[in-house]
């Protein structure tokens, strides 16, 4: 009996989707924080998969936000206020990573499940997501 073989270039194929597929993957700080990139929030918010909850002030919130995401700053922030949605995880996003970083500690202190948006609405931007802008003249969207 012959063994089965591989069609050319199929090794090379499975490589690649190894490659996105390990990219996809969400990484985690060495405290278990779970660490998303833009993209994979964006395609988790799309499927409403994930409450995004933007822990930025609300002047910066209100100049520009992703579009779905929930304002609550981290100034005022109440880990007990944000009710358990076992449907969705809860992921935090800010303008850097920093203060959603504190966000998701502080929920999983707390014996919630939480991850942050590596890299903030700066990294969305960079990677070309798009965003709702206000003029702060007019009040309207830009």
């Amino acid at each position: 009996m012959r063994g089965l073989r591989a069609p050319t270039g199929s090794v090379e194929l499975l490589g690649d989707r190894l490659a996105r597929y390990n990219w996809r993957m969400p990484h985690t700080t060495p405290d278990q924080v779970t660490e998303y990139d833009p993209e994979e929030v964006k395609e988790l918010l799309d499927a409403g998969r994930i409450l995004l909850v933007d822990v930025r002030e609300p002047a910066e919130y209100a100049a520009e936000r992703i579009p779905g995401a929930l304002l609550y700053p981290l100034s005022t922030f109440d880990v007990t206020q944000l009710p358990p949605d076992e449907s969705r995880q809860v992921v935090f996003s800010c303008a850097a990573g920093g203060r959603s970083l504190t966000a998701a500690r502080q929920r999983m202190a707390q014996g919630q499940p939480a991850a942050h948006m590596a890299g903030g609405i700066s990294e969305w931007k960079a990677v070309g997501l798009p965003t709702i802008r206000i003029d702060p003249r007019t009040g309207r969207p830009m």
